[in-house]
């Protein structure tokens, strides 16, 4: 299940606040790597993947 796109931002604008990136993901219960994935990214609201690739054929 995907994060709130609220959550998303609360954590993204801690962060660029001054709060530390292992500080937010303590206190949002969130993955540092998530943290940083959100960083880096100009939309924060959730992907949908049209087609994903099956590893086993129907």
């Amino acid at each position: 299940m995907a994060y709130s796109l609220d959550l998303r931002k609360r954590v993204v604008d801690y962060v660029e606040n001054g709060g530390g990136i292992t500080k937010a993901a303590a206190l949002f219960k969130v993955g540092r790597a998530t943290i940083y994935r959100w960083l880096g990214r100009e939309d924060l609201r959730a992907t949908k993947v049209e087609h994903r690739e099956r590893k086993i054929d129907s």
